[in-house]
């Protein structure tokens, strides 16, 4: 269970990001955060491993208060905490097993990593990885070579080398067309039904939440404005999230 409670961020420059913001996500779950660009999903996504410190509020995961972890145990709490970006996050130069094995930096030790001395057995986990989202083939290739759903591939099979009970997924499709997107988004929802791995993915597009999702929160100028099911979100509550003038915005 992952407890998000009175979370509030605000950035150096007054920028309030983040008010109060307080939901559940049970384990198993498909939590989809909805709303407008710069409504706070991206840097809630980031206090959740504390990639961002929150202001105040705190964060409790399976009992433990990330917020208060030490440098030492949030080391072994990321562990468990996978990671993927809207904008992949690769080394562009370096091939994809590479970019693939720096997901097990935080199990081996930091000199071999630096040298990309990796044990056979962390190269098979990440070969069985690339194959699991149907890219083995292109374990030489640099990043650079590759498709933007390509390359996000990469970051799931990266996120799993850390064999992750949690995956924070932060607009991983909006830089790709409608197919590549299910595409993308069906390859986290297997991973979150066949290993049970809880999933919290940020979305613009409802007919993507509608499909994917099993819990909904809603964020608008960083306060949660609607949190149930997706086929709760009517049109009046994607008003709420989105403004008066919002029109659906749907994906084919």
């Amino acid at each position: 269970m992952l407890k998000i409670k009175s979370l509030t961020k605000i950035y150096e420059d007054g920028t309030v990001a983040l008010k109060d913001v307080s939901f559940e996500v049970p384990d198993g779950e498909f939590m989809i955060i909805l709303g407008l660009s710069g409504a706070g999903k991206s840097t809630l996504l980031r206090c959740i491993n504390r990639l961002i410190e929150p202001t105040k509020g705190n964060i409790i995961w399976d009992e433990k208060d990330i917020t208060k972890a030490s440098d030492e145990e949030l080391r072994k709490i990321r562990r468990n905490i996978g990671m993927i970006f809207q904008e992949f996050n690769l080394v562009e130069r370096s091939s994809v097993i590479t970019n693939v094995l720096s997901g097990r930096l935080g199990y081996v030790k930091t000199l071999s990593s630096v040298f990309h001395r990796f044990p056979k057995k962390e190269r098979e986990r990440a070969f069985q990885n690339l194959n699991r989202v149907g890219i083995a083939d292109l374990a030489h290739k640099r990043a650079d070579e590759l498709s933007g759903g390509q390359r996000q591939r990469v970051g799931i099979a990266r996120a799993l080398m850390q064999e992750p009970h949690l995956m924070l997924a932060d607009e991983p499709v909006a830089s790709l067309d409608p197919v590549l997107a299910h595409t993308i988004l069906r390859y986290l929802e297997q991973l979150n039904q066949e290993d049970g791995i809880t999933v919290i993915c940020s979305l613009h597009f409802l007919d993507l939440v509608r499909r994917y999702g099993t819990q909904v929160v809603g964020l608008k100028d960083g306060r949660v404005v609607f949190q149930g099911l997706p086929e709760e979100i009517t049109d009046q509550r994607f008003k709420e999230i989105y403004g008066e003038e919002a029109e659906r915005i749907t994906v084919t």
